[in-house]
């Protein structure tokens, strides 16, 4: 099957790391501008423009592709659904690669148009036979990385992809603790960007596609999360708990002040309380010969120079 990853960031590369070194698909990389570092791999990149004048050339891409791997947000992705739909592109999956859908909030700060995504994406279900799924894989790993997620080339728009954004500052030995409403530490699943990569490459394969794959490397509460981080370094990290209240006490200061980046933090923490990244079913690990790093052995190889 010929494969179309539209993307370059670090999520994207490791995708596109899994199919090459796992199946036997063609790809193409749908790029903004030329990607030198790409192409010396031995990958095609295709520049493609996604504004509305140039539509048709984005159709013309896709001419020939079963399955859309995406890793752009917002117009950019609807124009690729579009697109894809015009193209008879059989399958679609849409940049997710989160907690549940459904778990989400109407109004969602954190939505990066995912929302109008999934909308436009049943649409042409219904009237195209265009599959679609979405990939949900929890918390990335690289959040924990040296540097964060940025240092992987993920999440560098997103506001919240520095080291500290989400629940753990390493370098800082700081950690922030959301308790869900039953008075637990909340749970969270996670799974590392390059096994995310393989599982992607492996569900590439599977005949159908249920409307979520999900996927994961590991499950925990974030107690247990500080105490592997306090465990590989060596020392006690400073600890904040947070409670319903609390943490909407926080959101109302960090609004009053217009600090957009501590709102999203605070709104991330919220959203982790609320369940959005846990899920007690991985149906996507029981359907693919995938085995994932646990997150301690990733952690300690991530921070093993530092």
């Amino acid at each position: 099957m010929r494969v179309a990853i539209a993307g370059t960031n670090g999520l994207a590369c490791a995708i596109a790391e899994g199919i090459s070194n796992n199946t036997d698909h063609q790809f193409i990389i749908l790029s903004r501008a030329a990607k030198p570092h790409l192409t010396a791999k031995g990958w095609q990149v295709v520049v493609v423009n996604y504004a509305e004048t140039h539509r048709q050339n984005l159709v013309f891409t896709l001419a020939g592709v079963g399955t859309v791997i995406s890793v752009v947000w917002g117009s950019a992705q609807i124009a690729l659904i579009d697109a894809a739909a015009r193209a008879g592109v059989r399958r679609f999956a849409p940049a997710e690669f989160e907690g549940q859908a459904a778990l989400r909030p109407t109004t969602d700060a954190l939505d990066r148009g995912k929302r109008s995504a999934l909308e436009r994406l049943r649409y042409y279900q219904t009237r195209s036979n265009m599959q679609y799924t979405s990939f949900v894989c929890g918390i990335l790993y690289e959040r924990f990385s040296p540097g964060g997620m940025m240092a992987s080339r993920i999440g560098v728009r997103s506001g919240i992809g520095g080291e500290g954004d989400y629940l753990i500052h390493i370098t800082q030995k700081r950690a922030r603790i959301p308790y869900s409403t039953n008075g637990q530490p909340a749970t969270i699943c996670m799974t590392s960007a390059e096994d995310v990569g393989k599982f992607v490459a492996a569900a590439i394969g599977l005949q159908n596609w249920p409307l979520e794959l999900r996927m994961r490397g590991d499950r925990m509460n974030v107690s247990r999360l500080v105490h592997i981080a306090e465990a590989i370094r060596g020392t006690h990290f400073e600890k904040n708990q947070y409670n319903s209240q609390s943490m909407q006490s926080e959101l109302a200061l960090a609004q009053a002040s217009q600090a957009i980046q501590q709102q999203l933090r605070v709104i991330s923490l919220i959203a982790t309380a609320n369940g959005r990244f846990d899920f007690a079913s991985a149906n996507l690990n029981t359907m693919v010969n995938v085995t994932p790093k646990r997150f301690q052995t990733w952690l300690q190889e991530a921070w093993a120079a530092h």
